[in-house]
């Protein structure tokens, strides 16, 4: 009788905490629900522990205290492995999140493009996503001011389609050796290793097309409320042509179904507080909650004739393309349905290439995508290795290649089949496209800057004073720390944009210098102070007072 009623006095405790843990963790958002949905999922351990070699591990050789410790195979393969883990880190674009999800076509473009990706009405194609910072390494923030990017991989029937996307319309340079020199910029100075503004306005206004991009970043679009709240663009203008060898320019948009939403710099400054990854949070809960992100895929279209008569160029950058110039088609949307099982398997080894194409589509004839096809395959081996098209988040759905051998993976390594090409033993055979067109484009691009595109964005897409005044005291911040003859410089080419602009710009920055540097650091000190007893308000409260105080201010 007493074993019984023990046993009944167990099982209600083993319910209650049971019912407890669900009650608590229900309440967590799906990131923090992680671990313990794995333990619902796997009531029991899911298999015995080996090591990697794929013998079973004793439990005595889970420990090395009093053994001998070079008898302990598991020891050295652990550790060894530790020091090898990690493989170089992304130059640019290191931090980020990713997903998978499918392409739905749901309007006809067949008169536009032969793609099979983009005909057949309600054709799913699957796909792979990856969000991202620009500049941030992997331990940095997601609310600075700065470029997102989203690089897409769609597995399609006629091989991997990738698109390299950004969440401004606009590119930051038209001459690829300007990339290494840019990026330089924005990296550590090599001797204080910090991020430093002299050297990156320095370059700014020595190559001012870079501040079309800037103005652009320093203005209310510059900073989303997440990666889904955000329109994509791929940038470039691409060729593609249908069944007949008709030949479209296109630009592709992915335009946001969830609607645009930007972030204030408090807003940014209190998230930060909370979580500097709050963008990834967003997205990996937005999934797991079954609020699916989606984008509608757009196709802007200029045709062969419509490049005669525009009176700019299209296939610049820098630039946008002009209202009234252009016709807007709607090809289909895609969706982000399922969370990565492991992000370095399928998110950190993914390997995107703007050459990846299909047919229907030809790579664009800007001097930007030639150096990309060039340089992004140069990366991926070094980062990946050889061999980095055969890892699985990469492979396309068939490839027969005379590729061979090298670092893996190497898949099935082609077999036995003849390794060469040509040869008359029935190894894989190239096809003809005959809608391809053969007639080849020439763009000359020019050297000059015209700084008209910045004084439109200025002055045409910004709509209101207060919006331009903002973009007048970032940019004002920008230059607090950089020398004299240097702000003039600045001052000089943003006026050269737009009076107003240079005369905001140089208002802001001098109401900034007046500023009391002692009593300015002597209020940070006290807000760092505070940050103790401030942590002990109610989260609501404490944002309320931090939006408050921003507004009054």
């Amino acid at each position: 009788m007493k074993q019984l009623v023990v046993s009944v006095v167990v099982c209600v405790v083993v319910q209650y905490v049971t019912a407890i843990r669900y009650h608590n963790e229900t309440r967590l958002s799906p990131v923090n629900r992680q671990l313990s949905e794995f333990l619902d999922e796997h009531p029991k351990p899911i298999g015995v522990y080996t090591r990697l070699t794929g013998d079973p591990l004793d439990i005595r050789d889970t420990v090395t205290l009093n053994t001998n410790i070079f008898d302990n195979k598991n020891l050295f393969l652990e550790t060894s492995h530790l020091v090898r883990e990690r493989i170089p880190e992304r130059v640019v674009h290191a931090k980020g999140y990713g997903a998978f999800g499918y392409f739905e076509v749901t309007h006809d473009v067949s008169q536009y493009t032969k793609a099979d990706v983009f005909n057949g009405i309600g054709k799913k194609t699957p796909l792979v996503g990856r969000f991202s910072t620009a500049i941030e390494n992997l331990g940095g923030s997601d609310l600075l001011r700065e470029t997102r990017a989203l690089a897409l991989k769609m597995y399609t029937k006629e091989g991997n389609l990738d698109f390299l996307c950004l969440h401004l319309p606009i590119f930051l340079y038209n001459e690829p050796l300007d990339f290494t020199r840019f990026l330089h910029t924005m990296k550590r100075n090599p001797r204080t290793n910090l991020f430093d503004s002299t050297q990156r306005w320095d370059f700014f206004t020595l190559k001012p097309q870079f501040l079309h991009t800037i103005l652009w970043l320093q203005s209310d679009f510059g900073l989303p409320a997440g990666y889904r709240k955000m329109d994509i663009f791929p940038l470039h203008v691409y060729e593609i042509y249908n069944k007949h060898g008709d030949r479209y320019f296109v630009k592709f948009n992915f335009r946001t179904t969830i609607g645009l939403a930007n972030l204030t710099d408090a807003q940014a400054a209190a998230l930060n507080l909370e979580s500097p990854d709050y963008f990834n949070i967003d997205l990996y809960n937005a999934i797991a909650e079954k609020n699916y992100p989606s984008w509608r895929l757009e196709m802007d279209i200029l045709t062969k004739e419509d490049l005669k008569k525009v009176d700019y160029d299209p296939f610049d950058l820098t630039r946008l393309w002009k209202r009234g110039t252009y016709r807007t088609v709607t090809i289909g949307r895609i969706v982000f349905n399922d969370n990565v099982d492991n992000t370095f398997k399928d998110i950190e080894q993914l390997a995107l290439n703007p050459d990846n194409l299909v047919p229907g589509i030809l790579g664009p004839h800007d001097e930007v995508f030639k150096s990309r096809r060039i340089f992004y395959p140069d990366a991926q081996n070094y980062r990946l290795g050889g061999n980095h098209h055969n890892i699985q988040v990469n492979a396309p759905l068939y490839d027969k290649t005379y590729n061979r051998d090298g670092v893996p993976p190497v898949k099935d390594n082609m077999k036995y089949a003849p390794n060469y090409y040509p040869n008359s033993f029935h190894g894989p055979m190239p096809y003809v496209d005959e809608a391809r067109p053969t007639e080849m484009l020439k763009v000359l691009h020019s050297n000059a800057i015209d700084l008209q595109p910045l004084n439109e964005f200025y002055n045409e897409i910004v709509d209101t004073d207060a919006h331009r005044q903002r973009i007048a005291d970032h940019l004002a911040e920008s230059l607090v720390n950089v020398p004299t003859g240097l702000q003039k410089r600045a001052i000089y080419i943003l006026t050269l944009i737009d009076i107003g602009l240079g005369r905001r710009v140089k208002n802001a920055l001098q109401v900034s210098k007046n500023v009391d540097r002692v009593a300015r650091r002597n209020q940070i000190a006290e807000c760092i102070a505070n940050v103790d007893e401030a942590s002990k308000r109610p989260r609501h409260k404490l944002q309320k007072i931090m939006f408050y105080n921003h507004g009054r201010n």
